[in-house]
């Protein structure tokens, strides 16, 4: 007997139309790891829709887990008695923490390639999965600016040599004809605008110290020089024709806001995508690695201090998008609180920087009470953000694993941590890779929460996408962390937030081998009887009228 999808599948068929239903049947496949992947094609992809959460005094459940549940809906009523249960959880309503941005991915040369891999049917079927209302709620994109390791060649947007007016400064094919389309595409199905993220990988090799897009390298010369104020304009162009001391700052400025002359920033606006925050830069302590093997751009704090201070941040104000948010580090944890003190205690620089964002790779190596709270604590006028993670990264550990419920559990791990830690989103690195982990045109293979095969025209959805919908899909922007208290010691790992419209958002982490019983206790309302299976990630949503 035919399944449920591949009767729908003919429907559609026979009917000679285009459709694209979803059900929240995970189709399930094993490719010999410890769980499975749900399958996805142009007819059919599971999917719990638009969530309504039901009246007060009632609660939702959405529980995925290792032995192959996948955000798998349930409901049930408050208790008015304690369900008697060991260990409770008690929601503090009166404690505030941050508000959150939101979550999301990357699109790179490589996750455009594999989107674009597919039939149009099946890329649809995709870009839905990430960011239409059936969809996990995808609203951060970060872009790579020009090239990065996932793409199948070194560029940049202006490899004239000495071209220090960034005359022939001009997009990529990459951006016209894949990245640019897939944006506006994935624009059109988000039901709120999409948070673009900028972050460069390097500056053209004519401006670098060592002459190359790769290895160890920086910027030539010293902040408030010709070499940094074009590189500043590589984001946002002044048109000053750099005599041999360089362009005067105020001289700059004058004509930047005389011509409103952008480059990377009005380009894509010519396509309307505006872009709500950049970064300083991927990874700069990688440009200070000898024979670093793919592109980087090295700075310490201190260059990135007076970099911000005397070049992109006068430029960025003076542009046409003086509120485009500036993020320092994009780095790892491991650097911090260190690089926050000395960028953010100068003045100067910190008049032009919103937040700091973070990368989870060496996260293992450093408690993240020490680095994220502590950077919290120093500076709460800026916030902590979550630019880069993916699994696969690890020569220990490396590449595409289908089905492997580890990695997802890795992730939850990971964005609770960073949430519990005042961090306000968290973005994935690819959002689509073929079956080895690629392309990379330096071979880096890794994984990702989508993986491709255009062979078959399917896609397929590993547990990390729905460890990451256990967040996207239920923390809206503008939710804000609350405090829980746990009734005795657990190996749960939890955090509640307030939306917008003041429901309540619980999510839980049982990385563990055994099912925890637990209760949920909101005053006011009631108690909530819960169970947490044995490696399971479970998402509890309530009003509270």
């Amino acid at each position: 007997m035919a399944s449920a999808p591949a009767l729908l599948a003919l429907v559609c068929l026979a009917a000679a139309v285009v459709c694209s239903p979803v059900g929240t049947n995970c189709v399930a496949k094993n490719f010999g790891y410890d769980s499975v992947v749900c399958e996805c094609n142009s007819t059919y992809c599971d999917s719990v829709g638009s969530v309504t959460l039901p009246q007060l005094g009632q609660y939702s459940s959405y529980l995925s887990s290792k032995a192959g549940s996948r955000l798998h809906p349930s409901h049930g009523h408050f208790q008015v008695n304690s369900t008697g249960a060991g260990l409770r959880l008690t929601i503090l309503t009166y404690q505030k923490y941050q508000r959150i941005r939101g979550f999301g991915g990357a699109m790179t040369d490589a996750a455009a390639i594999n989107v674009l891999s597919l039939s149009p049917g099946t890329q649809d079927q995709l870009l839905r999965q990430y960011f239409s209302s059936e969809g996990i709620g995808y609203t951060v994109v970060r872009l790579p600016v020009a090239s990065c390791d996932f793409s199948t060649r070194l560029y940049t947007y202006a490899d004239t040599e000495g071209d220090f007016n960034l005359d022939n400064f001009t997009l990529a094919p990459e951006d016209v004809n894949m990245k640019i389309p897939l944006l506006q595409r994935a624009q059109a199905l988000s039901p709120q605008p999409l948070s673009l993220l900028a972050s460069a990988w390097s500056a053209p090799s004519w401006l670098k110290t060592n002459g190359a897009l790769i290895g160890k390298g920086s910027l030539k010369g010293e902040p408030g020089g010709k070499e940094y104020k074009t590189w500043a304009n590589y984001y946002i162009r002044c048109h000053v024709a750099f005599q041999t001391v360089g362009c005067v700052e105020v001289n700059c400025l004058l004509t930047a806001v005389s011509s409103s002359a952008v480059r990377f920033l009005q380009e894509y606006a010519k396509h309307n995508l505006t872009f709500w925050a950049l970064t300083t830069g991927n990874e700069p302590s990688a440009g200070h690695i000898t024979n670093y093997s793919f592109q980087a751009l090295g700075f310490t704090a201190e260059q990135q201090r007076d970099w911000v201070a005397l070049d992109l941040g006068p430029a960025l104000h003076a542009s046409s998008f003086p509120h485009t948010h500036v993020l320092i580090l994009d780095d790892n944890r491991l650097l911090l609180p260190y690089w926050a003190k000395v960028v953010l205690s100068d003045i100067q620089a910190g008049r032009y920087i919103h937040g700091v964002a973070v990368h989870w790779y060496m996260d293992s190596f450093v408690p993240a009470e020490s680095s994220l709270g502590a950077v919290h604590h120093l500076y709460p006028e800026y916030y902590l953000f979550g630019t880069e993670a993916c699994s696969g990264w690890s020569a220990l550990d490396r590449g595409v694993k289908l089905g492997d419920w580890g990695r997802a559990e890795a992730y939850a791990h990971d964005i609770l941590e960073d949430l519990n830690h005042h961090v306000v989103g968290w973005t994935d690195w690819n959002l689509a890779l073929d079956q080895t982990g690629g392309p990379s045109w330096v071979k880096n293979f890794v994984d990702s929460p989508v993986i491709v095969d255009a062979k078959r025209d399917v896609f397929y959805k590993q547990p990390s996408f729905y460890a990451m919908a256990h967040f996207s899909k239920f923390l809206l922007e503008g939710s804000q962390r609350t405090g829980v208290s746990a009734s005795e010691k657990t190996q749960l790992e939890f955090s509640a937030f307030i939306r917008p419209d003041s429901s309540v958002v619980l999510i839980v982490l049982n990385r563990s081998s055994t099912e925890v019983q637990f209760e949920v206790w909101y005053p006011g309302v009631g108690y909530i009887p819960a169970t947490a299976p044995a490696h399971s990630i479970l998402t509890l949503a309530w009003n509270t009228g």
